[in-house]
């Protein structure tokens, strides 16, 4: 787990909110504070659906993220906001096989970024879950350090924060 200080807010909430850059990541939840506090569960309604075979747990980003645009835009800063994302079934097999983990991809729960945004400035740390005991890190590590590159390719400004 790190924990990451975003160090160009405007910067990172035009990647947030009005490009594609965290689209494939699926959203568990957010809240976003403005004149209300609205609640966004990730967490897919699939009696809602007619088809249900192949939808994943949670909704991506992508399918949220202009409702949550839409509620943060205007003259005035939203008071707060969170939003947890986990990376996709697919990219957490991704990961494991390129940095060769001796982990399955059914022993992970999932693999987290925690974006929050307060009167203390932007933030962002990372977790991961596992769906049994470990002592092996090498997980933890290889996500932190995968966060940290693909924040430096879309040119996402950061302060690790020790």
């Amino acid at each position: 787990m790190i924990a990451l200080k975003l160090t160009s807010p405007k910067q990172f909430m035009s990647h947030l909110l009005l490009s594609e850059t965290f689209d494939h990541f699926l959203l568990v939840e957010g809240e976003i504070v403005t004149f209300n506090t609205f609640h966004i569960d990730g967490y897919i309604q699939k009696d809602f659906f007619e088809e249900t075979e192949g939808l994943p747990e949670y909704s991506a980003w992508k399918q949220v993220r202009d409702f949550c645009w839409s509620l943060i835009k205007g003259k005035r800063t939203p008071l707060s906001f969170k939003f947890v994302f986990s990376l996709s079934a697919e990219n957490i097999l991704r990961l494991i096989e390129s940095d060769h983990l001796d982990f399955k991809p059914d022993d992970v729960q999932g693999l987290y970024l925690n974006i929050r945004f307060d009167e203390t400035g932007l933030s962002c740390v990372t977790g991961s879950s596992l769906k049994t005991f470990s002592m092996d890190k090498s997980l933890d590590k290889s996500w932190d350090m995968m966060v940290q590159r693909f924040f430096t390719k879309k040119g996402i400004e950061y302060d690790l924060i020790v």
